[in-house]
């Protein structure tokens, strides 16, 4: 069945470079071929026998953002979930187990999920996260099983990269309308609205405005299936803007089409003007399908900005953000329902682009559903909206029961919840293990924690249980500790109960744990920070920092410079000017032109590598006193993901770059003896891409680890010569490895399916002492 599939991010090593330069955005073709060369790879693998192992948590699952439920209930108890990057989930019995169907060829990145309602074994997945929140990955394209998930074929559309919604005819399943709103960070053609009339042989392309514009959602009256409502979106992302609409922008939009798709007409008499509309919902009263309701994201400003946003960034003009509007006459005139202030404003905040859903209830056209940060219900038209209770925050899918609106099952980033009371009450699907990390880090205690960041849940870390048996490590809950939800752990490798944890964009605190190492009884803010009369200090999202391997208590720090601290945090100097290129014109929502990776030798204290997002690198012999370029020696302008001196010899370093946020899915590995001076392409025979993270072995110095947006390879040579790295690990962004050279584990970081780890004893010809099986009492 591997065959069949097609993976989203998968690329034959060499490809990036053409005649003309560097390949921004890799053709789909290319990322066909890598994964046919991937499945191979894993098939013939010397190290297959190997087993990856979950560890959890068991506690915390992840963003859904799409849902398909099989009607009606009683006769049937199925619903399926897609999630932001773990695939897709089927329940028989309404959540009392859940098994992955969609997990091990193609990609993790879910769009949206359909199914044909005149035969409810024919499953459509749209892969490709239409949210493109900072931690969504491209699709590839459309995917169909006819037999309810057990088996699936891919039906096209591999170049469009994201799918917001599919449309399946009623009567005839093999009417398919998509949604496609293509690519995350380049322009493309593969967007618009796209029909089938042959269950996806072949497809027509029925709405296409241009290479910027997209259609972000689709809806068919449902009393007369030729008439179909698209919303278009315009949208241009930087490394340093969210993704959003400019002032140029004229192209997002409601269109409308009653032929079936074939011709469409503008329908946005009402709306706000087209430089002010960002991403636009839609939703059809089956009550009354005359009513329709739209939810735009509306960049118009109303009042001025104060103070900083959830995440400490000064505010800017506040947009009004949260807008619904009503049509009363199939979309012939459009008025704003809804109010304009700070309640509204606030539901979205300026991330409206991340949620933009709308929902109707089907028996009430007056009572409706928005999704932000909260969940929202009108009971008024659209007039008044409260919050509804019970739910994690950030909202991305409701489907409300067609015959009993009492029933509803909603997708947040918290994961999956059901309500039968009319969402008085929520039941959380907790066991749909789908979490998205960021990072990971050990510590050396007696037995193994490990540490990482949570999307949306904050700082986690967790014991690996092995008291069965290292081969049957049993997945524990996890339990907060230091850090928020996007950043970067250490642990003091000679007190344990000392850990450090980042939060947003660079904010670093630390915590100490009692004599048990159970309850923290001390937390302290320590980042540096600006000079007097400075600009803010400028973190990544992942900023990085790190313990010298000299001294536990010096600790580097990356912003747009290197930071030091000789006593644990309490002060700081910097140690080196602006290592970015800085360049004003490229400075926006989010914070660039930042340090990405860094890196001490453990051979010699002071020797210092320094990545950054904008594509430079740097070496320091003598402790920040003097800083060379060496950027002009690898991929200019790709960012810097990783970047490892070695532990065996002294000129020997390690780096890798990502080309994500250009759409570029080419591996890119280096490696350098002398210093940085000259470097080596050290990928040949990697198909999978981008890579974000490389580690030495701790044992053994010709073996390296790679992670990747497909999975784990190992090299025994040093980079001459790559395989795919144990088996059980389903299809994962793997965003970062850690080696516990005390435990013996590989331990990976997956943003989509948890913390995974791999016992390393067979590699390094370890034998341990098995585990004392607990004796059997007496009795029958």
């Amino acid at each position: 069945m591997l065959k069949q599939l097609c993976i989203a991010f998968l690329l034959v090593a060499g490809f990036a470079l053409s005649a003309q330069g560097l390949v921004k955005s890799t053709p789909s073709e290319l990322r066909l071929k890598g994964f046919e060369t991937f499945a191979a790879m894993k098939a013939d693998s010397s190290f297959k026998d190997l087993r990856w192992q979950w560890v959890g948590p068991t506690n915390v699952s992840g963003r859904m953002t799409s849902l398909a439920v099989a009607v009606p209930r009683g006769g049937t108890y199925t619903i399926y979930a897609g999630s932001a990057t773990g695939g897709v989930w089927k329940t028989i019995n309404e959540g009392t187990t859940w098994e992955p169907i969609f997990d091990q060829g193609p990609t993790a990145s879910i769009g949206a999920l359909a199914l044909a309602p005149s035969n409810q074994n024919i499953l459509w997945v749209g892969t490709g996260e239409a949210n493109i929140f900072r931690s969504s990955n491209a699709g590839c394209g459309m995917y169909k099983s006819a037999d309810a998930g057990k088996t699936w074929q891919h039906m096209g559309l591999a170049d469009t990269n994201t799918i917001a919604r599919i449309v399946i005819h009623p009567r005839n399943p093999d009417i398919v309308y998509v949604a496609a709103s293509g690519h995350e960070w380049t322009d493309n053609r593969e967007r618009g609205v796209y029909k089938t009339i042959d269950g996806g042989k072949t497809w027509e392309k029925q709405l296409y405005i241009n290479e910027q514009t997209g259609a972000i959602d689709l809806a068919m009256d449902p009393a007369d299936t030729e008439t179909l409502y698209a919303a278009t979106w315009q949208r241009r992302r930087e490394k340093w803007n969210d993704p959003r609409t400019f002032e140029d922008h004229r192209h997002s939009g409601i269109h409308k089409s009653t032929d079936g798709g074939k011709t469409w007409k503008p329908i946005v008499q009402g709306l706000p003007a087209p430089q002010y509309r960002g991403r636009i919902a839609l939703d059809v009263a089956h009550s009354n399908p005359n009513v329709i309701y739209a939810f735009v994201d509306n960049y118009e400003s109303y009042k001025k900005g104060s103070g900083t946003d959830a995440y400490g960034r000064p505010q800017k003009d506040v947009i009004k953000g949260f807008t619904v509007y009503r049509s009363d006459d199939k979309g012939d005139n459009w008025k704003q329902v809804s109010q304009t202030d700070d309640k509204t404003s606030s539901i979205c905040g300026t991330y409206g682009w991340v949620f933009g859903q709308i929902r109707i209830d089907p028996t009430d056209e007056n009572r409706v559903y928005s999704m932000g940060v909260p969940l929202v219900l009108s009971e008024d038209g659209g007039k008044t909206w409260k919050n509804v209770p019970g739910l994690h925050a950030d909202h991305h899918d409701l489907w409300i029961d067609p015959t009993n609106p009492n029933y509803m099952v909603e997708g947040n980033d918290g994961g999956l919840y059901i309500s039968y009371d009319y969402g008085k009450s929520w039941k959380h699907q907790i066991n749909i293990p789908v979490c998205q990390f960021f990072n990971v880090n050990v510590d050396n205690d007696t037995v193994l924690r490990v540490y990482g960041s949570m999307q949306d849940h904050g700082s986690y870390r967790g014991v690996v249980d092995v008291s069965r048996g290292r081969d049957s490590i049993r997945p524990a809950e996890f339990s907060r500790t230091v850090g928020w939800e996007g950043g970067n752990h250490a642990v003091d490798p000679t007190d344990p109960k000392t850990v450090y944890g980042a939060g947003f964009y660079g904010e670093i605190s630390r915590m100490t744990y009692d004599a048990a190492n159970v309850n923290s009884v001390a937390t302290k803010v320590i980042a540096p920070q600006a000079k007097d009369g400075e600009l803010p200090l400028r973190g990544q999202w992942m900023a990085p920092f790190l313990l010298s391997p000299h001294n536990s208590q010096i600790i580097y720090h990356g912003t747009q410079y290197v930071h030091r601290s000789t006593d644990k945090g309490e002060t700081w100097e910097r140690i080196s000017p602006d290592l970015t290129f800085n360049d004003l014109k490229t400075m926006g929502d989010i914070p660039y032109h930042t340090l990405f990776t860094l890196s001490e030798s453990p051979l010699k204290f002071g020797l210092i590598y320094a990545g950054t997002d904008d594509g430079r690198l740097w070496i320091t012999k003598d402790h920040g006193n003097n800083w060379k370029e060496l950027s002009s020696k690898v991929i200019p302008g790709k960012w810097m993901s990783r970047v490892v001196a070695s532990r065996y010899d002294i000129g020997t370093v390690y780096l890798t770059q990502n080309g994500k946020r250009d759409d570029d899915f080419t591996p890119y590995v280096w490696k350098s003896t002398d210093f940085g001076e000259t470097w080596t392409r050290i990928d040949k025979g990697i198909p999978v891409g981008p890579v974000n993270v490389i580690r030495e072995d701790t044992k053994l110095k010709d073996v390296l680890y790679l992670g990747t947006d497909g999975g784990v390879l190992i090299s025994q040579d040093r980079g001459q010569r790559w395989k795919t790295l144990g088996s059980e690990l389903p299809t994962a962004y793997v965003l970062d490895l850690a080696v516990a050279p005390e435990h013996g584990f590989l331990v990976a970081a997956t943003h989509g399916r948890g913390m995974w780890v791999l016992d390393l004893d067979k590699i390094h010809g370890t034998e341990r002492p098995k585990p004392e099986q607990p004796r059997r009492r007496g009795g029958f």
